[in-house]
């Protein structure tokens, strides 16, 4: 141990690790003295920047160990009965639930966000671990009049064999849930690779599996900042069936070229640019209440943001300045890092300088202010004037910034949102609902908030068109992603 008192978030972490809900190989002080630099790779609270925690980094060679440890325990795991993979399923969901406190705190402190945001998270992923415990039971074939009475056609359904995930930082918790628990449901092993600024949760979500009875072959997890090395592991082994990704399109592009010479099967959840679209005839208050959740949740930090707010001429100004009020009331937690904030900084800059406005900005939090080490930190903005040709309009935001457009007629309402390369989420919202179903139709979007703006859960299928991807998480069609359809053809009869 170093000589100074470890600082609150380590000692959180110290306590954590006591309780066995992290390994013993994360530390709570810097690496030893003549300890290698590469050796180990510092955890940084977004907050004030400060490093509390610390974890030695695992390699391309560790992951290449771990898909071969993989491949032995999918099979036996694979053996055990359905109902018994079930069980098991719900018990790790049971014990996210029983220490959601303990494991919201570590999200608080890796990522950043409000602690109702974190508890809310660790509750999301434990829904997805409940549902596919669920559809473990439900994996079902079928039976096919054959062509003559001789012979039976049998359709069943097989795991694909070992999965390799990467998941993101944003969501350490439920994105990797939602992976895990589905591939585990299906009989399949699972190797992932959380983002190096978030592994606490990763680490502690695998533990309570293996508390659960999830062996650890079948559940591992390689941590280190060698992204490049490890993930050309991940997508090239050819014990691998499967790879599953979340993150932006441009790395999702090179990961899928990556997969193709062993022919994987690939479930991409990429980057998105939703619309937001309020006709003149919406509730203004759900509406606003809308943008808020879809726009501001995890300080905009989301796959499924509202990018592009579109709003209706005759409402335009009366709508921008409600939500700038209520924008400038918000709590947001910290950027993930200091480069994130400053691209959301010039994203805005950029936008005003080419003739949008800052209708009014929110601050970090009071006791935040005027302390220039904390760079991460950037207040709500709502920006007016913004046109689809300005940058802010068709890049992905990831932060805390309401672009608001205009336009004048339905038409020109749906084309605006189809004007990207994206196709993950958006929103409509009108009172008018042959309206709502007419341009949900026209969406070009894989996910329709229709006056609703909480589109994510469990039990629907999440997943994006275009650029945005391919393969659906959660729902009954999730597992579908984990499984390989086998055709047996009965004869002799």
């Amino acid at each position: 141990m170093t000589s100074n008192p470890p600082t609150p978030a380590a000692a959180r972490v110290a306590q954590v690790i006591a309780d066995n809900l992290l390994p013993a190989t994360v530390r709570i002080e810097a690496p030893p003295t003549g300890a290698k630099p590469s050796s180990y790779f510092a955890v940084v609270n977004p907050a004030d920047q400060a490093s509390f925690a610390w974890l030695r980094e695992q390699s391309a060679e560790h992951a290449k160990i771990a898909v071969t440890q993989a491949l032995d325990g999918q099979q036996k795991w694979a053996a055990r009965p359905a109902r018994e993979r079930a069980g098991i399923l719900r018990r790790w969901a049971d014990l996210l639930i029983q220490n959601k406190q303990v494991l919201a705190e570590l999200l608080h402190l890796e990522q950043g966000k409000p602690m109702a945001e974190a508890e809310g998270e660790i509750c999301y992923g434990a829904s997805y671990i409940e549902w596919f415990a669920e559809e473990a039971v439900r994996v079902y074939g079928s039976t096919i009049p054959g062509p003559n009475p001789a012979k039976d056609i049998v359709v069943v359904k097989e795991p694909v064999g070992v999965v390799a995930a990467i998941t993101p930082w944003n969501f350490p918790n439920a994105m990797l849930a939602r992976k895990a628990a589905a591939a585990l449901a299906a009989g399949c092993a699972i190797v992932a690779k959380p983002a190096a600024e978030t592994p606490l949760s990763a680490l502690a979500l695998q533990q309570l599996a293996i508390r659960a009875g999830v062996p650890a072959a079948a559940f591992a997890l390689i941590v280190g900042t060698d992204a490049k090395g490890i993930g050309e592991v991940l997508t090239q082994h050819p014990a691998v069936a499967k790879f599953t990704f979340t993150g932006s399109t441009k790395v999702g592009r090179m990961l899928a070229a990556q997969c193709s010479g062993t022919v994987k099967r690939l479930s991409l959840e990429l980057g998105g640019n939703a619309p937001f679209l309020v006709f003149e005839d919406a509730d203004i208050e759900a509406a606003i209440a809308g943008v808020l959740l879809a726009k501001f949740r995890n300080a905009g930090q989301t796959c499924v943001c509202a990018n592009r707010i579109l709003v209706h001429d005759s409402i335009y100004d009366e709508f921008a300045e409600r939500l700038a009020e209520q924008v400038e009331q918000l709590e947001l937690g910290p950027l993930i890092h200091p480069q994130a904030a400053a691209k959301v900084a010039t994203l805005v800059d950029n936008a005003v300088a080419a003739g949008a406005t800052i209708v009014r900005k929110g601050s970090p939090p009071s006791e935040q202010k005027g302390r220039a080490a904390l760079s991460s930190w950037f207040g709500g903005v709502v920006l007016t004037g913004v046109t689809a040709e300005m940058a802010i309009a068709r890049e992905e935001i990831f932060g805390p910034v309401a672009p608001v457009l205009r336009f004048s007629d339905e038409r020109q309402a749906i084309a605006l949102a189809n004007d990207t390369e994206f196709g993950l989420a958006s929103y409509v919202y009108s009172r008018d609902h042959g309206r709502l179903w007419r341009v949900a139709k026209a969406l070009k979007f894989g996910m329709v908030g229709m006056n609703d703006a909480a589109i994510s859960n469990a039990a629907a299928p999440f997943g994006g068109v275009k650029q945005s991807g391919y393969g659906r998480e959660g729902s009954q069609y999730g597992l579908d992603d984990y499984l390989s359809i086998k055709y047996l053809s009965v004869g002799g009869q």
